[in-house]
């Protein structure tokens, strides 16, 4: 085989690189971001695509995520591989702290602050049982209240970042660009 290993991993060596990768856990980081970048559609295409997929994220619809930011993307003309990548901002990781984040956030702008905060046991309790009636008004209003002002927030922040990073990133492709043409033409010119 090509890129078969040597000397095949043993199971505790595939569990510490499950656990932590050798090349970190930036390297995915890196990996989706450049993806994003080296999109040819214009900067601010890419940074609507991305603000979609950063605002469906701070939503509490979690497995719809990527079909909300496609829809939002395809409304405003963004681009839609950048809205699926940027969902990826809701990952098991961060979905715990968005839900906690969205309901904090409806309980203080629906101004129930402490009296109707419940604990996660009894949030978790409800879910168990599926009691919409009974979820409702004390969990799910809240949440839906809560998740407007961040997922409008963070797709201003995340449009912003995209659209000067896309931008930077094709000025210098493009100056990269030319300047190989004039090696290239000077080159050529020589040879004559």
């Amino acid at each position: 085989m090509l890129f078969r290993r040597k000397k095949p991993a043993t199971w505790s060596g595939k569990l510490r690189e499950f656990l932590w990768p050798r090349k970190g856990f930036s390297r995915g980081l890196r990996y989706l971001s450049m993806r994003v970048l080296r999109l040819s559609s214009s900067p601010h295409s890419i940074a609507i695509g991305v603000a979609a997929g950063a605002a469906s994220s701070a939503t509490p619809f979690v497995g719809f995520h990527i079909l909300i930011a496609l829809a939002l993307a395809y409304m405003l003309s963004g681009n839609l591989i950048a809205a699926g990548i940027s969902t990826a901002l809701a990952n098991p990781l961060t979905i715990p702290f968005i839900l906690a984040a969205t309901y904090e956030v409806g309980l203080v702008i629906l101004g129930t602050g402490g009296s109707s905060a419940l604990a996660g046991q009894d949030i978790l309790h409800m879910l168990g049982h599926l009691e919409f009636s009974h979820l409702w008004e004390p969990v799910l209003k809240p949440m839906l209240i809560g998740s407007v002002p961040l997922a409008g927030t963070s797709a201003v922040v995340f449009y912003v970042a995209a659209f000067y990073a896309a931008r930077l990133f094709q000025s210098r492709r493009h100056v990269r660009r030319q300047s190989k043409m004039r090696t290239r033409t000077v080159g050529w010119a020589d040879e004559l």
